[in-house]
């Protein structure tokens, strides 16, 4: 694959945050052609009325799910759902030739006991799901280009992940003393009418949620284990900020050798990443903000060492519904593609 003529593409869960951003992407990037866009609720209703402001760039109607119509229309699906759904639809289109890209936690598991010990949901498809690439293109970029399923991470751990990476793989730091304090935009609850995310409520004020138990947890640690090759645990807290997109991760551990610098760990990190185009290593005393990260498929970390506790402090910015979500997507495709990691994301902030 990777001609010249644009690729047909469809999404199925359009109508949400992660959807409307795989649209947006996709209708601006150059070698794709949106061919369908798939969901329950809102089926039979033209995007525009999801979407007004999106109305003079296309004009297509939210379908019923057909897998037999996207299979026929389609030769790469993103699956946008909701946990538990790409389960069903996932083998059908993989079966039938389609790459997938699936934005839930339904493909992120290596083990299906972990997913279903902590989403609940059993699982038919544990042959299929063996197959799939963890879509954090940084770690696993290679095998991501040749994937026929993708399960894309999650906005927590990919922030927290691209935070561990170096260390972790490097061995620099003791592997269970991490601990992630992280913070999120509202746009992480999805687009349905919660209580939590009125506002009234969720303004002027920051909280913490899933507290010891959030669901990112074992995502976190499955990761972390494959690049310190050996089973590591995680302390992870997230909070709900009032802001409408962003995460920032603090990410915290206790150093092997104390003796190591901070100008050392930014070395150590430049280099891990110097074909990361997506991620920028920022210069000492530097830290990011997640304005810096909005609208982008950027990732920024700041590094810092602790002469006096002993830890490295890390902290990573990225845009939720971006790097985060739908902009790592796309990401994924254009590798499985063969074209340029970069192309049709956007790199430049809308600042303030």
């Amino acid at each position: 694959m990777g001609s010249q003529e644009d690729i047909p593409v469809g999404i199925i869960g359009a109508s949400g945050y992660g959807g409307v951003q795989l649209v947006r992407l996709l209708l601006e990037h150059p070698q794709v052609q949106l061919a369908y866009l798939g969901g329950n609720s809102s089926a039979g209703r033209p995007f525009v009325e999801l979407y007004p402001h999106l109305g003079f760039k296309q004009d297509l109607k939210v379908e019923s799910i057909d897998l037999e119509n996207v299979v026929e229309r389609t030769k790469v699906v993103f699956l946008a759902l909701p946990n538990g759904l790409a389960a069903e639809i996932a083998p059908t289109l993989v079966e039938r030739g389609c790459k997938v890209l699936d934005l839930s936690a339904d493909y992120r598991f290596a083990n299906l006991d972990t997913y279903e010990d902590w989403y609940g949901t059993k699982r038919q498809d544990r042959d299929l799901a063996a197959t799939a690439v963890y879509g954090l293109p940084e770690i696993y970029r290679q095998a991501i280009t040749t994937a026929q399923l993708v399960g894309c991470p999650g906005c927590f751990p990919t922030a927290s992940l691209l935070a561990l990476a170096p260390l972790l793989k490097q061995g620099l730091i003791e592997p269970n003393s991490a601990i992630i304090d992280a913070k999120t935009g509202t746009s992480g609850g999805g687009r349905q009418a919660k209580t939590h995310l009125l506002l009234a409520e969720a303004n002027d004020s920051i909280g913490p949620y899933g507290v010891a138990h959030h669901r990112h947890t074992p995502e976190i640690e499955q990761i972390s284990s494959d690049l310190a090759g050996q089973e590591v645990t995680v302390q992870f807290t997230p909070h709900l900020a009032p802001m409408t997109r962003g995460i920032l991760a603090t990410v915290y551990a206790t150093m092997r050798d104390p003796g190591l610098v901070r100008e050392d760990l930014i070395t150590i990190f430049s280099a891990f990443y110097r074909k990361a185009p997506w991620v920028k290593v920022l210069p000492s005393s530097t830290y990011p903000y997640t304005k810096w990260a909005y609208g982008t498929n950027l990732c920024y970390l700041g590094i810092e060492v602790d002469q006096r506790t002993g830890r490295v402090i890390v902290i990573s910015a990225i845009d939720n519904l971006m790097k985060g979500q739908a902009g790592q997507a796309v990401q994924c495709l254009n590798l499985i593609m063969g074209w340029p990691e970069t192309l049709g994301l956007p790199e430049l902030t809308f600042y303030p």
